[in-house]
């Protein structure tokens, strides 16, 4: 097999070369089979009489630093001096001509290469004047035609569904059911009805379980499969380099809003039947110490990792954040939850019970967030500007490239230690970091609390107004509202310039009023088409969202074992990276739904 060669070896190689031999001609041949996924070719052309360099940054890339992409010579007689070297295609990319001597600018363009192109850029001279022309030298490939083709077939499979249900509710579908799964045939009796002696049916017992947040639940997961498994290598399905959202960005956010809606509506009910808040602080303790074990020494490390060691195991991660989180919310509903809600009929705030009588709760989260606010722009970092909240790297024209994070990265790095956090942050390609960032640290936990806070809202929401279905709605809708404003004037509709810019990482403010707005939108959403009209029964989202725990555990330990993954043979194909995380999702699905039909459900 041929060694691969990736865009940073091969520009060392051919600056070496060009420093040794800078009056030849020095061409790298790169051919289609060299490109990855998402990458293009891209050959510069000198034909000045002076020596070049080409410098490039993303536009992505916030107030970032230009990076040299390529040198080349000059031209020998009438040949160009030319070189090719593969770039990525992902974002926008800003490329710039300077003369290696004097560091003159010649030109400059701006261009969103396709996948698999071969593009050209010719350097010349014309009327005293240099100019950079453009040209293809082959078409690039539509790299969402395989994502569109996934969608089309997963749309067809649940039509088929939707018809099927349909087929299998008419009277004349269920007169062939009967005829198969009954054993009287000549009364066409239906197989969930009994007939009691007095000829009265029955019907299963309807379960008192919200089958929307179960669905929700569910939904959330089977979208964080298959973002972990690698979303078919497409970087929308993957976590935004710093600032803005993509995808992958929704998943967490919701499932800790779900946490907090459960939370609210199980220990509520458990008051109710008599469970005492003693056993509650036990229970709550217990289940935080196994989340938080699970994370440390199973989810935090797999079998690539080798033996693990002290002196770089990772102490944050996603099972220990949610763990904590649940904690928090747990005990605030220990002291505060109410036994009985009713009685509070006729007093001037009624119709914000929901609000007043847990006024302590409102008052630490308050005071909780008024501690991010502080810690995160007035705590004086070493080195580093107070208040910044960037990448670090090459952003903010280098300034500060060891201040990733702010001060919630040095509050990480000071109590735990830089080998002990995450060294592989989303920002450290982009921006080029060099210090350690974990997204799941110390003071972001703080605002995952106010996450699972409102989420802890929504099911007061629905415990309070549990008959009421048009003020669940209404208030649902006016949270939503209340907080996509808040997202708006805090990031100023902008991913870079805001006050606040919405940013994952951080778990910014922002970025928490926005994952509120499509929780409460979303829930509210499910909660009307699942559980008041009936009309989708949560399939087959709500099978994994019963088995939240054994889904995401078994799919984090098995996810490099076959079949949930293999070696592609075409590596820098969309479509076999996007099957492979298709398969694997629908397997963990699939596996769900075997454990529902065996009422097997794990739980801590």
């Amino acid at each position: 097999m041929e060694p691969r060669m990736t865009p940073a070896l091969l520009l060392l190689l051919s600056t070496a070369l060009l420093a040794e031999v800078k009056s030849s001609v020095v061409v790298c041949h790169i051919t289609a089979y060299d490109l990855k996924m998402d990458e293009a070719l891209l050959t510069i052309h000198n034909l000045l009489p002076q020596d070049i360099i080409v410098y490039y940054v993303s536009d992505y890339c916030y107030k970032c630093l230009y990076q040299p992409l390529i040198t080349l010579g000059p031209k020998t007689g009438n040949h160009s001096s030319n070189a090719s070297v593969a770039i990525r295609t992902r974002f926008t990319l800003t490329l710039r001509v300077i003369r290696e001597t004097g560091n003159t600018s010649l030109c400059s363009w701006d261009q969103l290469y396709g996948e698999a192109g071969h593009y050209s850029t010719w350097v010349q001279e014309e009327s005293g004047s240099v100019t950079c022309t453009q040209s293809i030298d082959k078409a690039p490939i539509n790299s969402y035609i395989p994502l569109l083709v996934g969608a089309v077939v997963l749309g067809a499979l649940a039509l088929l569904y939707v018809l099927g249900s349909y087929l299998h509710r008419q009277p004349c579908t269920q007169k062939y059911i009967n005829l198969f799964c009954c054993k009287n045939v000549q009364h066409s009796v239906n197989c969930d009805t009994t007939t009691n002696d007095n000829g009265a049916n029955h019907t299963k017992a309807k379960s008192s379980r919200l089958k929307s947040l179960d669905t929700f639940r569910g939904f959330s997961l089977t979208l964080m499969v298959f973002v972990n498994y690698g979303g078919g290598g497409y970087w929308f399905f993957g976590h935004a380099p710093w600032n803005g959202l993509t995808i992958a960005d929704f998943v967490m956010p919701w499932f800790v809003f779900i946490i907090g809606t459960s939370v609210a509506l199980a220990f509520s009910s458990m008051l109710r039947r008599g469970v005492s808040r003693t056993q509650l602080l036990r229970k709550l303790t217990w289940r935080t110490v196994v989340l938080f074990l699970i994370g440390v020494f199973f989810m935090n490390y797999g079998p690539r990792d080798g033996p693990l060691s002290w002196s770089w195991a990772r102490i944050p991660g996603v099972l220990q954040r949610l763990g904590f989180t649940y904690f928090v919310l747990a005990l605030m509903e220990t002291c505060c939850a109410k036994k009985d809600i009713s009685g509070n009929e006729g007093r001037w705030w009624n119709p914000v019970k929901d609000i007043v009588l847990y006024w302590p709760e409102w008052l630490f989260i308050i005071l909780l967030e008024i501690l991010w606010l502080s810690f995160t722009f007035l705590m004086p970092v070493p080195n580093c500007p107070a208040g910044y909240v960037g990448p670090g790297g090459i952003g903010e024209e280098g300034q500060f490239p060891n201040c990733t994070g702010g001060a919630a990265g040095y509050i990480d790095r000071w109590l735990l230690g830089e080998n002990h956090v995450y060294s592989n942050p989303t920002c450290k390609e982009l921006y080029r970091t060099t210090v350690p960032f974990d997204p799941e640290g110390v003071l972001g936990t703080a605002n995952s609390i106010v996450m699972g806070f409102l989420g802890m809202q929504a099911g007061k929401i629905l415990l309070f107004y549990r008959k009421r279905t048009g003020s669940i709605l209404k208030r649902f809708l006016l949270w939503a509202l209340l907080l996509g404003i808040l997202s708006a004037i805090l990031s100023k509709c902008t991913r870079d310039e805001g006050f606040i810019p919405v940013n994952k990482n951080l778990w910014s403010l922002s970025y928490i009023t926005c994952m509120g707005w499509s929780s409460f939108i979303l829930l509210g959403a499910m909660y009307f088409i699942i559980d008041v009209k009936g009309w989708w029964g949560g399939q087959p989202f709500i099978f994994p969202g019963m088995n939240s725990i054994f889904v995401y555990v078994g799919h984090s330990l098995l996810g490099t074992y076959f079949p949930f993954n293999w070696d592609l043979q075409f590596q820098e194909s969309h479509a076999a990276q996007l099957f492979q995380d298709l398969l694997g999702t629908a397997l963990w699905v699939l596996i769900a739904y075997f454990l529902y039909r065996h009422k097997f459900f794990l739980k801590i």
